[in-house]
């Protein structure tokens, strides 16, 4: 029994431009590992088995033993009606698999990748939108606890913040490519300098978060830690079989985000955001 890796994928398609190709005919019995599959998935390629079904036998050789009936290759799921037992007839093929299978409905199992492929929920990709849902909701937490401290500068600040990782998600779900961005005035090679040397920019070595520094540092440091979360959470969903990601440009985007949260802790304990 064959078994197909991403490797073997990579060097199939090679000289082909992957954006042109829409199906990849594997040998049937053939297995893909759990890479090659994402790799087919991510550049939304169908796969198929080749091979042909079980054909049934003439009528003169059938026997009514139900060993003897034929199999049939199932392409679809059907839907039997309990009550009836009766088989409705044969529907529209509506949702596609990673596995190369159809499904005439979705089940509440599976969840939408792109497009009509569906996945199960626990896949790395949903995790990874589920946390940055999650991060978005943190954030908006955030406003509000600075807003009863009356920041109103770091309310609005948060609310660019919540926009951006909006984008985040939007990027990731269409497969649109993040490029250079400003963020709070600064570019990624600003935020990464400033959040390296603090006492540079703020007079302040780094530092270990303390309730004393106050509710507004602790808030902002809690945002921090989810951010550094949810970019182990990218970086599980864009791993491939060798330990690179695809993808980098989501998970330096993280990183760079968390790396704002240290400069916005630093603002804060010197006063910047202080009405």
């Amino acid at each position: 029994m064959a078994v197909i890796t991403e490797n073997d994928l990579r060097k199939h398609f090679r000289n082909q431009n992957l954006k042109e190709v829409s199906v990849y005919e594997a040998p049937k019995g053939a297995i893909l590992t759990p890479s090659a599959k994402s790799f087919l998935t991510d550049h939304q390629i169908e796969l198929r088995y080749t091979g042909n079904p079980v054909k049934s036998k003439p009528e003169a050789d059938k026997k009514p033993d139900a060993d003897t009936k034929p199999k049939k290759e199932v392409k679809i799921q059907i839907t039997k009606s309990l009550d009836s037992g009766q088989e409705p007839a044969a529907a529209k093929k509506r949702y596609r698999t990673l596995y190369g299978g159809f499904l005439e409905t979705k089940p509440e199992h599976m969840t939408h990748l792109y497009g009509n492929m569906l996945v199960f929920k626990d896949h790395p990709r949903i995790l990874f939108r589920g946390k940055l849902d999650s991060l978005e909701t943190k954030i908006l937490e955030a406003q509000i606890n600075c807003s009863k401290l009356n920041m109103d500068r770091l309310v609005n600040d948060l609310e660019e913040i919540l926009q951006f990782v909006r984008q985040i998600l939007r990027c990731e779900v269409l497969n649109e490519s993040i490029e250079d961005f400003h963020l709070l005035g600064m570019t990624p090679k600003e935020l990464r300098e400033q959040s390296h040397f603090p006492k540079k920019y703020f007079g302040l070595e780094h530092f270990q978060p303390s309730y004393d520094m106050g509710e507004a540092v602790v808030v902002i440091n809690s945002l921090r830690t989810f951010t550094r979360e949810t970019e182990l959470f990218a970086y599980q969903a864009f791993k491939k079989e060798h330990g690179g990601a695809e993808r980098e440009d989501i998970i330096r985007t993280l990183n760079r985000l968390s790396s704002l949260f240290w400069i916005i802790m630093f603002r804060i304990r010197i006063g910047q955001y202080n009405s």
